[in-house]
């Protein structure tokens, strides 16, 4: 099993912070523990309980949200919290000692068209992965995945998700006049029986080509002008292409060239209109925001 990395994201209430982990924690369930009495069905929630801070404790998706109380703040306590949460889900505790019963969950999913003819998001109502991940073949999908049912379908070439909707990218065989509905209908119905769309064979979940893994660039080993592209496409790069169902990757920056070099994902990736935004939007916006260090934006998988 994979191990679980804790992130401390705030929140819009200064009493409570969420731990989130980079793997579910439950699927289609939420809990709220009030006291350690009450937190009876998860002996995490229950240890968590023993500091004397904790007001409230919630459990869902990915995430651990804790509500404090005002005899401290977040800032002094924060680390040891997540240092707790870390190591207790990396045990072999039970994180709820609820029998799981397979439910059928409502789902509503939709078809949304991208400016990658190639390219239909399918949006869903509820969260379906944790990080986003692509799939260049079948090769790249685990057994009993929804990205494994999907390449039963003989149009499917590449498969993206992110958040709340999965990108498919088919071949030339089948228009998506004749297609949408049966695959809309298909990750709906496994959505309800509760498949999951599944971790790319590929530790980084980005690949270049077909069977060719990615190791992307960490952010605290990157020079400064490297952390100013990430965190310009960050903030407002990725959330424009995420809405059409694709993703920016950053890549490498060379100080020599001013060239930097990204990866494009899901709808982004062979998209015909993928040169012209990496040039009159990506481009002109690194240059404009970091003037004399970019010169040229370069896909690598373009």
């Amino acid at each position: 099993m994979d191990s679980h990395t804790i992130t401390i994201t705030p929140t819009t209430n200064e009493a409570i912070i969420k731990f989130e982990s980079n793997h579910f924690l439950v699927k289609n369930e939420s809990y709220e523990f009030k006291n350690i009495d009450d937190a009876k069905p998860s002996p995490l929630a229950q240890q968590l309980f023993y500091l004397p801070f904790v007001k409230t404790v919630y459990i869902t998706q990915n995430f651990i949200a804790i509500e404090r109380y005002d005899i401290i703040e977040w800032s002094d306590v924060q680390e040891e919290v997540k240092e707790q949460i870390e190591n207790y889900l990396n045990s072999d505790a039970p994180l709820l000692n609820i029998e799981s019963t397979q439910k059928k969950v409502p789902v509503t999913v939709y078809a949304e068209a991208t400016p990658n003819p190639s390219v239909m998001k399918f949006v869903a109502n509820k969260k379906l992965v944790v990080n986003s991940t692509e799939f260049k073949s079948i090769a790249d999908t685990a057994d009993n995945t929804l990205a494994r049912q999907l390449y039963n379908f003989p149009f499917v070439k590449e498969i993206y998700a992110d958040e709340n909707y999965v990108s498919i990218q088919k071949h030339d065989i089948a228009s998506w006049d004749e297609v949408t509905f049966e695959i809309r209908s298909f990750i709906k119905e496994a959505i309800e029986n509760g498949a999951e769309i599944g971790s790319s064979k590929h530790e980084a979940g980005t690949v270049k080509k077909e069977g060719e893994n990615i190791e992307l660039p960490k952010f605290e080993n990157l020079d400064d002008v490297s952390k100013k592209v990430v965190e310009i496409l960050d903030e407002y790069i990725k959330p424009a292409v995420a809405s059409d169902g694709g993703n920016i990757v950053f890549d490498s920056y060379d100080e020599n060239t001013k060239e930097v070099k990204v990866i494009l994902q899901g709808a982004c990736s062979g998209c015909p209109s993928s040169t012209m935004t990496l040039k009159s939007g990506i481009e002109t916006m690194l240059r404009d925001m970091l003037p004399g260090k970019v010169d040229r934006v370069m896909a690598i998988n373009g």
